[in-house]
């Protein structure tokens, strides 16, 4: 079949990827090609190239200074966007030789629009509601080609805080067990992810202090403030915390699989939790807050999550719990990820919510491309 990947282009697909959604949308894309089917990429421009990929470029928006200069113009990067997904919808509209659009997307418009496609369209929430996505949602719930629109979401926490918009079928996130693959274990600790408030390392650095560990960070730093009045303080104090910066892959698999547990500290309900599937591929378990999707990626026997509380019970709690968590068999931990957090088995599931989408959607025509492509 041929499937049109529609990315959030705040950032581009590449590596080191700036977060879970980037990871996963490649991922998806990477393992359809491997799989035989045509795949096009709807993805900002400096997304790493997949061979076997044909790539729908946004074109650049070009904007009067008389437009520029009225006062209810918004935020440039915003109406960038808008224009990108609003000329993909126009342009997918016209196109006869695709079969379905899957879109990952954070941006309403493949969603309000999805009903106007002659083909059907996978939107998988990869997070809470939120308030222009689910007016989205809505609006293509009450248009007259309803059942164009499919909704996936990426944990059974996801779908339950969508109820009320819309029902969800359950596909979990994966990851490459190829390239996150075992590793030794080590001495310290490890914490991977945006530097952002909502995931707050600074808790872990708490953690890993009160524990007597060493903890390692990595990840793109996302908010500056916040790294600098919380997370930067705790760096260098005797050797006990350090940033390892912003680190490919293959680098990240390494330090996470040289590690003897790594931390996942949200202060807020993590829709799915992809580094803690990346850490369990590696053998490493995992110690962490439950919330959000979190507990159905951490099992028992592979980590430890602490219940909500006040930050300063959460990090007394989890400092404790450190010694159980680092003596966990890594070989379960392993096995755990591949049998329930592998991208093979993500893009399976996937491949099964095309067929009964495509199974249950009228015959649409094959045929030429109408009209103008977008920039290649």
């Amino acid at each position: 079949m041929h499937v049109v990947v529609v990315a959030h282009t705040r950032h581009p697909i590449s590596q080191p990827f700036a977060g879970g959604l980037e990871s996963v949308t490649w991922h998806l894309a990477r393992g359809l090609v491997a799989r035989g089917h045509r795949v096009s990429v709807f993805a900002d421009r400096h997304s790493d190239p997949i061979p076997g990929v044909d790539y729908l470029w946004p074109d650049r928006l070009e904007l009067s200074e008389a437009a520029r200069r009225d006062v209810s113009m918004p935020e440039e990067g915003w109406m960038e966007r808008h224009h990108a997904y609003l000329q993909l919808m126009l342009h997918l509209a016209r196109r006869t030789d695709v079969d379905l659009v899957h879109t990952h997307a954070l941006h309403h418009l493949p969603a309000a629009m999805a009903p106007t496609l002659s083909v059907p369209t996978v939107l998988t929430l990869h997070t809470p509601p939120t308030p222009w996505l689910e007016s989205a949602i809505a609006i293509a719930g009450t248009a007259p080609r309803r059942d164009r629109l499919h909704v996936t979401a990426v944990s059974r926490w996801t779908a339950a805080a969508w109820h009320h918009v819309t029902p969800a079928r359950v596909v979990r996130n994966g990851v490459d067990v190829r390239e996150w693959t075992p590793g030794p274990g080590g001495p310290g600790l490890v914490w991977s992810g945006r530097i952002v408030p909502e995931k707050a390392p600074h808790l872990a650095a708490r953690i890993a202090r009160r524990a007597g560990l060493p903890l390692t960070i990595a990840g793109p730093v996302s908010d500056e403030d916040y790294a600098r009045e919380m997370l930067w303080p705790w760096c260098g104090r005797d050797g006990g915390v350090s940033y390892a910066g912003h680190l490919p892959t293959a680098e990240l698999a390494r330090l996470v699989g040289r590690s003897a547990a790594l931390l996942v500290t949200p202060a807020w309900d993590e829709p799915f939790g992809l580094v803690a599937a990346e850490a369990l591929a590696c053998g490493t378990p995992v110690l962490g807050f439950a919330r959000g999707g979190l507990p159905e990626v951490v099992g028992p026997g592979v980590g430890r999550l602490v219940p909500p509380a006040d930050d300063a019970t959460l990090v007394e709690q989890a400092a404790a719990l450190v010694p159980d968590v680092v003596r966990l068999p890594r070989a379960r931990a392993r096995a755990h990820a591949v049998a329930h957090h592998s991208m093979d088995r993500m893009v399976e599931d996937y491949l099964g919510v095309y067929d009964d989408v495509l199974a249950a959607a009228p015959p649409h025509p094959l045929g030429p491309v109408v009209g103008p492509a977008v920039a290649s």
